[in-house]
């Protein structure tokens, strides 16, 4: 197959190429990836079909012991970014950027720019390519495909094009995970010291998202806070409430929060009383917060608190106490113990006690850590862990990166020129770890686990993997966000920790691809 060459106008011919903004509808769709992967098209060798797959490659945060992750994110990546329609404008804009992209010097930078141009009038616009994919919210194990691209023909070599914005959906995977794992840990709490027919209704309102202000931009929050939302309804990012609504639901509701104080509110005031005041008369009948440590904490709890606790009771309401800084176990026992010196408590079926109207939420320097050892500090206490929740903000949203589930794509399959068929790994001597899967992917469910085998060895209608892009956007009709949330509660209940996810006949064919490229003691 003859390579496609760089055809791009000269720079001096170009008068700008200036989008009247930096937001994602006016970029380029050629540039939504890495500068490198529009040179790949001269690199790859000749070729009629290429296959790439993507996988996470290692539990949360490195953790050997618990492999799990909640798939979700594609739809996203999909219907914003792959499933979008070329045009010649596009390929005008690209022009004028990789005119002056080459180093040194601002020289001209190879793309496919004909190969564009080709499937823009043949393929009317659509990136040609098949993706395969998990459906949302499925729980899987670490090195089970999630997602698989082919391409065909002359558009072979644009096989691996899409993986920047694939591999994206390592950050709405990571969260939901990370929400899901905090859940976990929750949900032992209440096992342990909450009445059962009173834990169903709370548990998910215990993890609470405060992370929209710590995003990057306005997608972030939507991303990152969608994802949360499979596993809690509790949160203040608007966006992902709203978006996961009428975007995902079909307008039914599946995020919800309390009216609150900050810090402004409460220094606005003569007095930290007269701010509570104002906030028992306008919202006493019901759930709100107050943030107690504008001054002193300890003293809020000790003298302010009894004394509209009368003001408080006549209204009926529930009373959420938030300290905002200080230790975080330190800082919960503390609110705890205040509130049942002002409103008293009860002792459970379990012998463990609940706050009378009132509870504490800590939302400062919490993380999938500390959450653990707040619960432990509270139920040694003698407290129902009921009487806490968790406001989680950059330990949600902000403080996961790709690595901290390792999500990667790499190349598994290639039909030469000549119809010569390979099957290919990548299997770093040096990082075994990083080791790939050869051949086309499927994942079959075996003992209700989902896992990877050659594709010729599983049916269609079996396969974990489905087509929701070929050669152009297809009428798919995607779950309801309320369906999504089922199945991650389902999946993640009945899934191990950890399992053997990958099939008997494809590590047979990872040993006998490692034994073709030479690879001596890599052969597993």
């Amino acid at each position: 197959m003859a390579q496609a060459t760089n055809a791009a106008a000269p720079a001096s011919a170009i008068v700008t190429a200036a989008p009247p903004s930096l937001l994602s509808s006016y970029l380029p769709i050629a540039v939504l990836t890495d500068s490198y992967k529009t040179t790949h098209y001269l690199q790859y060798p000749a070729s009629t079909k290429m296959v790439a797959y993507g996988e996470f490659r290692q539990g949360y945060d490195k953790d050997s012991t618990d492999t799990r992750a909640v798939f979700y994110g594609l739809r996203y990546v999909l219907e914003n970014y792959v499933a979008r329609r070329w045009t010649a404008k596009d390929v005008e804009m690209a022009d004028c950027f990789f005119a002056t992209h080459m180093a040194p010097g601002y020289t001209a930078f190879p793309y496919p720019r004909d190969i564009f141009l080709k499937f823009i009038a043949e393929n009317d616009g659509y990136m040609p390519v098949r993706l395969q994919a998990l459906p949302e919210g499925t729980c899987i194990n670490a090195h089970v495909p999630i997602f698989q691209i082919t391409a065909e023909g002359e558009y072979a070599l644009l096989c691996t094009y899409l993986e920047t914005l694939l591999t994206q959906v390592w950050y709405p995977t990571t969260v939901a995970t990370l929400s899901r794992r905090c859940k976990e840990l929750i949900a032992a709490a209440f096992d342990q010291s909450v009445d059962s027919g009173r834990a169903s209704p709370l548990l998910n309102s215990r993890l609470h998202d405060f992370g929209f202000r710590g995003c990057t931009c306005v997608e972030q929050s939507v991303l990152g806070g969608v994802a949360h939302l499979l596993n809690f309804d509790g949160t203040d990012t608007l966006s992902a409430a709203y978006y996961a609504q009428f975007a995902l639901n079909g307008g039914k509701p599946v995020g919800q929060s309390i009216p609150a104080t900050e810090h402004s509110v409460m220094t606005s005031w003569p007095t930290e009383r007269a701010a509570i005041s104002n906030m028992i008369d306008h919202f006493g009948g019901g759930l709100f917060a107050t943030v107690m440590d504008s001054y002193d904490y300890q003293r809020a709890l000790d003298e302010v608190v009894p004394a509209v606790a009368a003001q408080k009771n006549a209204k009926g309401g529930f009373w959420v106490l938030r300290p905002d800084s200080g230790d975080p176990t330190e800082a919960v026992l503390a609110g705890v113990q205040g509130a049942d010196a002002a409103f008293g408590s009860d002792v459970n079926a379990k012998g463990f006690k609940v706050l009378r109207g009132c509870g504490v939420i800590q939302g400062d320097g919490i993380d999938y850590h500390n959450i653990k050892a707040i619960l432990d500090a509270l139920l040694a206490a003698g407290y129902s862990a009921e009487c806490v929740a968790f406001g989680m903000g950059g330990g949600l949203l902000q403080r996961v990166n790709r690595d901290t589930l390792s999500l990667a794509t790499k190349l598994s399959h290639i039909v030469y020129q000549d119809g010569t068929v390979v099957d290919t790994i990548k299997a770093p001597k040096s990082g075994p770890e990083k080791s790939s899967l050869p051949g086309v992917l499927a994942v079959k469910r075996v003992d209700g686990v989902p896992t990877a085998f050659p594709a010729d060895l599983v049916a269609p209608e079996e396969d974990l993997l489905q087509t929701v892009y070929d050669m152009r956007p297809l009428p798919l009709q995607w779950e309801t966000f309320d369906e999504l949330r089922q199945r991650v509660e389902r999946e993640w209940a009945a899934l191990p920790p950890t399992a053997d996810v990958l099939s008997a006949p494809l590590r047979a064919k990872r040993v006998a691809v490692a034994a073709r490229l030479g690879l001596k003691g890599q052969e597993t």
